[in-house]
């Protein structure tokens, strides 16, 4: 079992908005990796209802560094990976158009246009809401939901219980 499970948090309604990012590096059932990031959002620019799903506010991005500035260190992680996400198609569509807003290529991260999801994944088990929180919960595992490194953590031991 090798995959990197990924969360985004968006500061706005706009996929382009990331403003947090939470990776997991799996290897052979193990997570070997963790890596966490706040994101500066284009303009620094928040929405209220944002804020409130994540706890994120403008001054905590103010002086961090932008997508495509962490894009190196994202990359690495990614790069040829299979991926995976709790909601696959938000996550995907962050990643995908925070990189075409910056003119970067999502092609060169090589890795699949339909990532796995394990909200479709728990859905077909059964699981009524099959959200993460929930999934979480059924599970036993520890969640600090809305922030992407649990997020992306617990959607790591999803997957591999599944």
């Amino acid at each position: 079992m090798n995959f990197t499970a990924i969360d985004f948090e968006t500061a706005t309604g706009h996929f382009h908005s990331a403003c947090a990012v939470g990776i997991v590096t799996v290897e052979n059932g193990i997570i070997v990796e963790e890596y966490y990031t706040l994101i500066q959002p284009p303009n620094n620019e928040y929405s209220y209802h944002n804020i409130m799903v994540h706890g994120i506010k403008p001054i905590q991005t103010l002086h961090e560094k932008t997508f495509d500035d962490l894009f190196p260190e994202i990359k690495k992680r990614l790069f040829g990976k299979t991926i995976v996400a709790h909601n696959e198609q938000f996550d995907r569509n962050v990643l995908l158009k925070t990189m075409q807003y910056y003119g970067l290529y999502y092609d060169e991260l090589e890795i699949a246009d339909r990532w796995e999801c394990t909200c479709r994944i728990y859905r077909s088990k059964g699981y009524k809401p099959a959200n993460l929180k929930y999934c979480s919960e059924r599970n036993n595992i520890a969640l600090n939901h809305h922030e992407a490194l649990s997020d992306a953590r617990a959607c790591a031991k999803l997957y591999l219980l599944k």
